[in-house]
């Protein structure tokens, strides 16, 4: 997960969450486990490319692009929707609860 990954329409995506807003369902680590997990605090993280869970508020990762629907439909099933999907180029927010 170190190279930036494109969407399809070729714009580069980064994902993170939004403890504040996170149930600790767990749906997001049963689609993308290699994205998400749930730490010891019941809430989901991004993991970072040495699979460490990164829990700076706000901390992103990049959107593997084999990985991108399972993120995807994360951010569209998540009961607390607290999970952003945005492009890295300007930070518009393509999937999660501020997408337009």
């Amino acid at each position: 997960m170190t190279v930036q990954q494109e969407a399809p329409d070729g714009e580069a995506l980064e994902v993170w969450i939004d403890q504040d807003l996170c149930t600790g369902d767990g749906i997001c680590a049963q689609y993308a486990p290699e994205v998400f997990e749930l730490d010891i605090d019941g809430l989901a993280y991004v993991k970072g490319a040495d699979e460490e869970l990164l829990q700076a508020p706000g901390a992103a990762v990049p959107v593997p692009l084999p990985l991108l629907t399972d993120v995807v439909d994360s951010a569209k099933e998540c009961p607390g929707e607290c999970i952003h999907v945005r492009r890295v180029v300007d930070g518009t927010e393509m999937y999660g609860p501020d997408a337009g």
